[in-house]
């Protein structure tokens, strides 16, 4: 699969590796099971070091979104935890909704951390989600 990443300035390029696949991963795009590009692929693709990219696989690993076996390439994990549908389909109409009344990315996030209901800016680690 050609994964679809936009680097920008101003930004980390493994942070940004790193969160735009986790986001394909939590969304499905980039189902269990399935093979992401070698790390010297991506880094040509685009055009960063290949210490770039391998950062980001690393910490995705770390995170057990992804999985590296020697010979076998680096994978979706099978256990990688997926976004309910229903959180994808309101991110989607809030997306659409900010774009049409001219509200920035970085403005809807700032009006979601303030109306989120228990105080909580970041989701539940992947330790959280299984120790229940």
């Amino acid at each position: 699969m050609a994964l679809r990443i936009t680097l920008i300035d101003g930004t980390s390029p493994a942070d940004q590796i790193r969160d735009q696949v986790r986001g394909l991963i939590t969304t499905d795009q980039l189902p269990a099971g399935e093979a992401l590009p070698s790390v010297r692929q991506l880094a040509k693709d685009l055009g960063v070091a290949p210490g770039t990219v391998a950062k980001a696989y690393r910490s995705l690993e770390r995170d057990g979104l992804l999985q590296t076996r020697v010979g076998g390439g680096t994978r979706v994990h099978p256990a990688a935890s997926k976004t309910p549908r229903a959180v994808i389909e309101h991110a989607h109409a809030l997306a659409q909704a900010g774009v049409t009344a001219n509200v920035g990315l970085d403005d809807a996030i700032r009006i979601l951390r303030t109306v989120w209901p228990d105080g909580r800016t970041q989701a539940k680690t992947d330790e959280e989600m299984r120790s229940g």
